[in-house]
């Protein structure tokens, strides 16, 4: 799955923990999916923050959780800006 992330999911782009379930063609339920993306080694090079759940963010391991997912998908133009949304203050 996280090659299937690493090579089909570019900057900028999101898709659901199901989707990318159904993407690898593995056939994994996207609980398990969140689960591999919480283990991955190397979050910035594949880049798991642009997995997210159908009904929301979902969660996030790197740095300091959530708030670093959301800041990442800002800066990548997935997620709209917030008024105070600075990119050098970082979460």
């Amino acid at each position: 799955m996280l090659t299937t992330l690493y090579e089909t999911v570019p900057y900028g782009q999101v898709l659901t923990y199901g989707d990318l379930g159904d993407r690898s063609g593995t056939g994994v339920h996207a609980q398990v999916i969140g689960q591999v993306m919480g283990s991955n080694p190397i979050p910035l090079i594949v880049p798991c923050h642009r997995v997210v759940a159908s009904n929301g963010l979902g969660g996030y391991s790197g740095g300091s959780g959530v708030e670093v997912k959301r800041w990442l998908l800002t800066l990548e133009g997935s997620v709209p800006a917030t008024l105070d949304w600075d990119i050098d203050r970082g979460p």
